[in-house]
């Protein structure tokens, strides 16, 4: 039976030490504020904008969601970017994904000053990540990463598969597996036989975004297995992208849908901010 990467016992611990250092923090008189930029009703952004708001006043970090209809311009949007780049009391920000038709979302990324890039999407913090400086990292990646550590999870010199290339994790978490000296191999719609590649890793990293993709063919024996994706069944409740119950049995570690990653990604905006209101003193 195979150990479960427990992302809220994890994401309890960075979210104490997030604690900590912003009670230090406000004893030297810095401000710790996290902004979002919300625009429309999308119900998944505002559920997930109202836990922001929650995990922020649990570690004592002030929060603010600056609320816009659907019909908002991009004009005003980005003004507003350009001010909270200026604002010192801001610590750090981001744009809640996805923005309504419309609106283009890359302007306003690229726009965000890359010390207050608490998604870490810019072009700059992605470009700084790609060489190996310090940055505000992308909070899913990076969540990942602190999931294996803090388990004990060796990733040096271990075979790790990365299923998925996508900007907000694939590419970014192939990046940071790196950093960590593990040898990787980054798979996507057009790799042939996925399931002898994924065979291979030591340290299998599912984000597709397939609801149930991957099964006991992809998998091998003893193998960590972290689940990246998340889909709302019909009949209630959620799954990821990996089939739990059928390959659960056969490797030694696996992150679950919910409770795994999902948890993490949140404690990494917690952690983005602190660093960000350090890297502003």
């Amino acid at each position: 039976m195979a150990k479960i990467l427990d992302g809220k016992t994890t994401a309890a611990e960075v979210r104490s030490e997030v604690a900590s250092e912003v009670a230090r923090l406000k004893e030297q008189g810095v401000p710790v504020r996290l902004d979002v930029i919300l625009v429309g009703e999308d119900p998944a952004s505002l559920t997930y904008v109202a836990s922001k708001e929650r995990d922020s006043q649990e570690v004592g970090i002030e929060s603010k969601v600056h609320r816009f209809s659907a019909g908002v311009s991009q004009e005003v949007l980005a003004d507003l970017v350009g001010r909270l780049n200026e604002d010192a009391a801001v610590s750090g920000f981001f744009v809640q994904l996805p923005l309504p038709e419309g609106l283009d979302t890359m302007p306003l990324i690229f726009s965000i000053d890359p010390a207050k890039d608490v998604d870490g999407l810019s072009p700059e913090s992605v470009g700084r990540l790609a060489v190996g400086l310090p940055s505000l990292l992308p909070c899913t990646p990076h969540g990942v990463i602190q999931l294996l550590k803090r388990n004990g999870i060796e990733l040096s010199g271990r075979e790790a598969v990365v299923i998925g290339r996508s900007n907000l994790v694939g590419k970014p978490l192939a990046q940071l597996l790196l950093r960590e000296n593990a040898t990787v191999t980054v798979c996507h719609s057009r790799t042939r036989d996925l399931p002898e590649v994924a065979r291979r890793a030591d340290i299998l990293v599912v984000a597709a975004g397939r609801r149930e993709m991957i099964g006991t063919e992809h998998v091998g024996e003893g193998a960590v297995v972290v689940d990246v994706g998340i889909h709302r069944k019909e009949e209630g409740g959620l799954v990821g992208d990996v089939r739990f119950d059928e390959v659960e049995p056969r490797v030694a570690w696996i992150s679950p849908v919910p409770g795994g990653v999902g948890p993490m990604t949140r404690a990494m905006l917690l952690h983005n901010t602190v660093t960000a209101a350090r890297m502003g003193l």
